[in-house]
């Protein structure tokens, strides 16, 4: 552990620059104006790489955005650790509630303000630095393969051909994500389960054209009004989705699953000042942490109709929208609840509007164990490194290739994430502290040294 933070105090200055410099490129893998970016930022991770001490570096294409693959082979006698992680990160806007340029890294009280800070730049980019540090000092004790990708803010829908068609190349023991958080680094904790994911886009139509509110108004529909309704239906008054057959495939936690959830350290009072809200809000029945780690939830994303710009414009709109996404958990099919979602919106709308849905990318919910060689070597490295053993707990959010790892490659994985869910992910002024980054490379040599000795 001495030479990990030796090494780690002699370069801490020079890894954060190279942080800062990755968080500059603004790899928006939603907006194709930043395509050129995206694409830089490719051939900066996979330079990075080679740098570190990687073999085999390779910006390998797709249909859409490329994946950055490299490998360490030790020993093909050693277990072999595959290092997942995601270069693209969410628009930045709204623009202006930013209180810096969220592609102009900025310190602030120990924390880094940037776009990707958290999600997943500064977390990918620990495992790199934290391999650097093993090659530099003659401790890497696994072999090591790298896949980071540009489009897991957008579903990742290349990865799946990718990862079908390198099915050896990818073989490993266990895949090793940061994409995650912890309670707070006073209480680590390792997540042993995502949510799923199935996100909808509806249009709701009515007059042919945009129309006068004053000739118009209260003779034809307003599509905005009509949305809005429909959009309320698809909760009750007990905040429990009401679309047929949505709750099916879904299993309630036992009492001893519900205890142990909840004895994780909580402060409802802490959650809502954080948040500035004067309530929490949810399914009824349930706590605040069963109902962001193993319920579903259905939420809108954005909506819009009309007109929204300066100054006032008096149109009745011809059509509004919205993105909504679910979340969902286990024995739930994203491709089944996208269908059960589109055929009750289309049912429920009024012969007075016209209504299309979309399905966007999904993904499938998953559990990782925690009698696993791997989930042991976790729980070890964190005890080593913060001196406390970690808590499983449940993760709210979203990582759909975890399952699809499990399916093609066989192997199951780790969410070993540094972040906190205060980071303001996918919001403005995403932050990192810098004491995580730090802690991540500190932490992460361990995983490797307890995995290699439990696997003899």
């Amino acid at each position: 552990m001495q030479e990990i933070k030796k090494y780690v105090e002699e370069n801490k200055q020079r890894f954060l620059d190279e942080l800062f410099e990755l968080l500059r490129f603004p790899s928006v893998s939603a907006d194709p104006q930043y395509k050129g970016d995206v694409l830089k930022t490719a051939d900066f991770v996979a330079q990075k790489l080679k740098e570190a001490g990687a073999d085999q570096v390779e910006v390998c294409q797709t249909a859409g955005y490329p994946i950055v693959y490299g490998e360490k082979i030790v020993d093909e006698k050693l277990p072999t650790v595959l290092i997942y992680g995601h270069y693209d990160v969410q628009p930045a806007d709204p623009l202006e509630l930013w209180e810096t340029p969220p592609f102009e890294p900025t310190v602030r009280d120990g924390k880094i303000y940037a776009r990707g800070a958290c999600d997943d730049k500064g977390q990918f980019y620990m495992h790199v630095k934290a391999f650097e540090l093993m090659m530099k000092t003659g401790t890497l004790a696994c072999n090591v393969k790298f896949m980071i990708e540009g489009e897991e803010e957008v579903g990742s829908a290349n990865l799946g051909t990718f990862v079908k068609e390198n099915k050896e190349r990818l073989k490993a023991d266990v895949v090793l994500i940061s994409d995650t958080s912890m309670i707070s680094m006073e209480h680590p904790s390792i997540e042993t389960g995502l949510r799923g994911l199935a996100y909808m886009e509806v249009e709701v139509v009515g007059p042919n054209r945009d129309l006068h509110s004053g000739v118009y108004g209260g003779a034809v529909a307003n599509p905005a009004t009509i949305l809005c309704k429909l959009i309320a239906s698809l909760h009750d008054e007990n905040n429990h989705i009401t679309i047929p057959a949505f709750y099916d495939k879904v299993v309630e936690l036992s009492d001893e699953e519900k205890k142990a959830l909840n004895a994780a350290p909580f402060d409802l009072e802490e959650y809502k000042e954080d948040l500035n809200i004067k309530a929490e809000w949810g399914e009824k029945g349930y706590s605040t942490l069963e109902r962001t780690g193993t319920r579903p939830t259905l939420e809108v994303n954005g909506i819009w109709s009309g007109y929204i710009g300066e100054g006032a414009k008096t149109v009745l709109p011809s059509k509004a929208n919205a993105k909504i996404s679910m979340r969902l958990v286990p024995n739930q099919s994203s491709e089944e609840i996208s269908e059960i979602f589109a055929k009750h919106f289309e049912s429920i709308a009024p012969d007075y509007v016209k209504v299309k849905v979309t399905a966007h990318h999904g993904g499938e919910p998953v559990v990782t164990p925690t009698d696993s060689v791997a989930y042991r070597a976790a729980e070890q490295a964190i005890l080593d490194s913060f001196g406390k053993k970690p808590i499983p707990t449940r993760g709210g959010g979203s990582i759909p290739i975890v399952a699809l790892f499990e399916r093609v490659l066989g192997i199951k994985s780790v969410l070993f994430g540094f972040g906190l869910d205060s980071d303001a992910l996918h919001s403005p002024n995403e932050k990192y502290d810098i004491f995580n980054y730090y802690k991540g490379i500190e932490t992460l040599p361990l995983f490797h040294k307890y995995f290699a000795e439990l696997n003899k």
